[in-house]
């Protein structure tokens, strides 16, 4: 795997449009505090020292009030154009699965997924064999799959640990097409956004338009979507909305006027930041004023196309031209990155600057967020397309809007196979409670919210009331014979997501089954 060199991290939060200002922030915090020990160090006179002192810790913790932030997460964002190929079955060094602390976030942006009319058929009525793959190699280690969104080609799954399930609320998805005059779907965007612990986020993976010379298309194209994808939520209908929004995919831009002589020469000898200057993205971002609101970190990584397939070799092939004459080889670039954007303060109207005098800084954003870059890389590993995968990490430093699930489930007593169970459920705040809702019972590393063992619908006469205890009762019939550890979780149709979430309880597996030796496969396909 191709790893970062020893970088700065890139940070920036919603309390300043400048990327390096948290940063910033903290260095002067630090001499603050270091001029405080020097003023206790050097008093001369106990007024004089007791002023400074006092002055010196209003400004340190005038800072520190500016980084509210309480609870950090995690974010491991993956982007690969897979060329139509079919995945390896170990995707351990692609999501990391090794690291520590593990994400609490799971975000796989895929291009050219295999689109031929029977497969993406096939793929509707069955889970397709990327998905799968990540779905299996997640869900033991504790992720749910919370949606997917796909167009042709373009495919876009999201995962979280099980424990944000609750969390995670207003989910929608949409997509636009641009290729063939915005009518065919194998260029464009996919995009999920949703609530996190209160906070609007939204990520969008891109494919857009190739070739050196289209530069401004896939400009136009990327501000095309960010325009036109639009969200049935009042306060974030469109992307730009959102508090943050991460931007990836294939996105194409390649590295202009060197010849391909010079740029594998900066390549092999580690010269990547002489090519810099020549990325197209670079280059628009300082023309474009909506692209210079979106960060990347450095591209401390060779560029990550055009490669011979299963191999480390950049592309040797002799492409033919329409006329049957040997074409150039690929000049390799940069075309799949990860970028990310937090939602710039509005500027002040007049009445905002006339009342600008009486404000602080703490009045600004009650709840700001702070997005660190941990990691942006490329996985060299990886053979089977033309592009290799690139891989990026985060730090979400947020204060929860809220931090307790819209719904309590519990198991009432103990739980064992072949007797009949209880459980109760209370709706903690109001919200579009259904009579349509149902309770699933879920093993242990269950994958999606469709993945449970069995299900109760909640009480069908009328909506509860606030805080009303509702007690259901689960036939012994829908138990299942073998033991195990399991949750139960609330599911909201009008949500369309899991709202709450029991913590993990023991079923008692059936005496008859033990006694009879039955195998897992026999009793309900549950296993054991």
């Amino acid at each position: 795997m191709e790893l970062l060199t020893d970088s700065p991290r890139v940070r920036s939060d919603s309390t300043s449009s400048s990327a390096s200002q948290g940063s910033k922030s903290k260095t002067v915090l630090r001499q603050r505090l270091s001029q405080l020990l020097t003023c206790i160090e050097d008093m001369s006179s106990d007024d004089e020292a007791s002023e400074e002192v006092s002055r010196t810790l209003e400004e340190a913790f005038q800072l520190c009030g500016r980084f509210i932030p309480t609870d950090a997460f995690r974010i491991h964002i993956v982007t690969w154009n897979v060329a139509t190929a079919e995945p390896s079955e170990d995707a351990t060094s692609l999501l990391q699965l090794d690291a520590q602390p593990p994400p609490d976030l799971y975000v796989i942006g895929l291009q050219e997924v295999n689109a031929t009319p029977v497969r993406f058929i096939t793929d509707l009525i069955s889970e397709d064999s990327w998905s799968h793959v990540f779905t299996n190699s997640l869900a033991p280690r504790g992720f749910v799959k919370v949606t997917s969104v796909r167009m042709q080609g373009l495919l876009l799954l999201l995962f979280a640990k099980q424990i944000h399930l609750p969390y995670i609320r207003n989910i929608q998805t949409t997509y636009t097409r641009t290729g063939v005059f915005g009518y065919w779907g194998n260029k464009g965007g996919v995009s999920v956004r949703f609530s996190f612990y209160g906070h609007m986020i939204c990520f969008l993976n891109c494919h857009l338009a190739a070739h050196m010379n289209n530069a401004l298309q896939r400009v136009d194209e990327f501000e095309y979507i960010l325009e036109t994808q639009d969200f049935d939520i009042y306060d974030t209908p469109q992307i730009r909305d959102h508090k943050v929004v991460f931007w990836f995919g294939d996105l194409n831009f390649r590295i202009a006027d060197h010849g391909l002589h010079f740029l594998r020469s900066s390549i092999n000898s580690g010269r990547l930041n002489l090519l810099w200057g020549k990325d197209q993205l670079i280059m628009m971002k300082k023309k474009e004023a909506f692209l210079q609101e979106f960060e990347e970190g450095p591209l401390n990584f060779k560029p990550t196309y055009k490669f011979d397939r299963n191999s480390d070799t950049y592309d040797t092939s002799t492409p033919k031209t329409w006329l049957g004459l040997n074409g150039k080889k690929r000049k390799p670039a940069w075309t799949d990155r990860i970028l990310w954007r937090i939602k710039p303060k509005p500027l002040p109207s007049e009445e905002d600057d006339e009342k600008a005098s009486t404000s602080t800084d703490e009045e600004q954003d009650e709840y700001p967020v702070l997005v660190t870059q941990d990691k942006y890389t490329s996985d060299m590993s990886y053979g089977v397309s033309d592009h290799k995968p690139v891989i990026a990490t985060f730090s979400l430093e947020l204060r929860k809007v809220f931090d307790t699930p819209l719904v309590r489930v519990s198991p009432v007593g103990i739980w064992s196979a072949g007797q009949d169970a209880l459980l109760t459920y209370s709706v903690l705040e109001d919200f579009m409670s259904s009579t349509w809702d149902w309770i699933g019972l879920y093993k242990v590393g269950f994958k999606t919210a469709s993945d449970y063992e069995t299900f109760v619908w909640v009480r069908e006469n009328e909506l509860p009331e606030i805080n009303e205890v509702i007690q259901i009762s689960v036939d012994k019939g829908q138990i299942p014979l073998l033991g195990g550890q399991y949750v139960l979780g609330y599911y909201s149709t009008n949500m369309q997501s899991i709202t709450g979430l029991s913590d993990s309880f023991q079923i008692l597996e059936s005496k008859h089954a033990v006694m009879e030796g039955l195998v897992p496969e026999d009793i309900n396909g549950v296993n054991k």
